[in-house]
């Protein structure tokens, strides 16, 4: 997983004022409330299976989260596996104290999907978040870097917020005079997907796409457009090995044209 988080009172702040995680906090809260109300009806039986089921589900939980942590994703994908794994076992939980106390949950937390969405990550690193007129200035003008790697995103694709922090620290560590980067939202612009051949809905799995630009031709793509291809599947950390490289290509791009340029004078 990342090694630069945000520290604890960010999140603390996060978790109150961002809709998402406040309404999944209290929603996870209220089963004590419910399971220390629950232990006065429920009969001696019941109550030990459930406490054997709840020391079953609290270790299975743990163990998933420290198979996602190695797995290196990043925060925010790590965060909605999280609460992912959490709403299954608690509504497996309340299954065994009553049905009723499940659809109720369920009924939570599709209210919770439907309302809410989890928030992206907001910094931009050495990014700039773009226009398409801006962007296609910046092409075609050509006084400003030779390689341009443009990521194409949009709020409601679960797999942009999901790689939101991938592109910025990507941006930090590669950005320089001959490689810039921009952001292209397509929920803002959703003319420009049709413009740059990206497919924002369906099962295409396109988004975010990544693309470079050398002197407004595009070199490199990633999903590559292909009807015919299966839907790349939404794995952040297969998403920031694809812009590595990407980002290699720009480079090694720039070296052979800059050994020929140097040969013919």
């Amino acid at each position: 997983m990342d090694k630069k988080r945000s520290n604890p009172m960010e999140w603390l702040n996060q978790m109150v004022g961002e809709p998402y995680y406040f309404f999944h906090f209290l929603s996870f809260f209220s089963y004590f409330i419910v399971r220390s109300s629950a232990s006065n009806v429920l009969s001696p039986q019941i109550t030990q299976l459930l406490f054997y089921r709840e020391i079953q589900a609290v270790l299975a939980f743990f163990m998933l989260i420290a198979y996602k942590m190695a797995r290196e994703e990043t925060w925010e994908a790590f965060i909605a596996d999280t609460l992912f794994f959490g709403k299954i076992f608690l509504i497996a939980l309340t299954l065994i104290m009553d049905y009723h106390l499940t659809l109720w949950y369920l009924v939570v937390f599709s209210v919770i999907y439907v309302l809410t969405q989890q928030p992206p990550y907001e910094e931009l690193g050495s990014a700039s978040k773009l226009t398409p007129l801006q962007l296609e200035a910046l092409l075609t003008e050509g006084n400003t870097s030779r390689f341009w790697l443009v990521e194409f995103r949009a709020s409601f694709s679960s797999s942009c917020r999901r790689a939101s922090r991938c592109f910025p620290e990507l941006s930090i560590t590669y950005s320089n005079k001959n490689l810039s980067f921009g952001i292209v939202d397509l929920g803002l612009f959703p003319n420009a997907a049709e413009k740059f051949g990206i497919s924002p809905g369906g099962s295409m799995g396109q988004l975010p796409t990544y693309i470079l630009f050398e002197n407004a031709i595009e070199v490199s793509r990633f999903p590559e457009f292909n009807f015919e291809a299966t839907p790349t599947p939404p794995i952040t950390k297969v998403m920031c090995f694809c812009c590595q490289c990407i980002v290699q290509d720009a480079k090694i791009l720039a070296r052979f044209s800059n050994a020929t340029t140097g040969n013919i004078l």
